[in-house]
């Protein structure tokens, strides 16, 4: 009778973190997609789609266009934020960890803020995109992100 009961609250107890590990499995395997349904959209524009996937103290910000399409990615640790190989802008990734040169369009719409960093888009005449990761007290992030450290 013990054993059993033992084995009843053991099973209770650790069904729950297995759930959780494999949602935070589906929803990270999810990055790079054109459909994040694992995770909400928290974009702060109807034109882009916006998700947020975090792993190991690694926060992943994915930008999607109106369509879907997987525009860019970042990966923002407490000390470094890179741009990722993901979607057809990741060669137009800027942070203040790898600048770029300012895009010839700076204009465009802040997709993302919370308390550490914000995401700007600029669309260029060309059809491409400019994405620009810069601290969340950033008024200019053009500039933030077109010089390092």
């Amino acid at each position: 009778m013990r054993t059993t009961t033992r084995f009843l609250l053991s099973s209770l107890l650790v069904l729950p973190l297995g759930v959780t590990a494999v949602h935070a499995q589906s929803a990270l395997s999810s990055l790079g997609q054109p459909s994040t349904s694992a995770v909400g959209d928290v974009s702060s524009s109807a034109n882009y789609h916006v998700y947020v996937f975090t792993r190991g103290g690694t926060r992943y910000i994915q930008v999607n266009d109106a369509s879907g399409a997987v525009r860019g990615a970042f990966a923002v640790t407490a000390y470094k934020a890179v741009g990722l190989p993901i979607g057809s802008d990741a060669s137009r990734l800027a942070t203040p960890d790898e600048p770029l040169p300012a895009p010839a369009v700076t204009t465009g719409e802040t997709v993302y803020t919370d308390n550490s960093v914000q995401v700007f888009v600029a669309p260029q005449p060309n059809g491409t995109m400019q994405l620009m990761l810069a601290p969340g007290d950033c008024k200019n992030p053009a500039e933030c992100s077109s010089h390092g450290p």
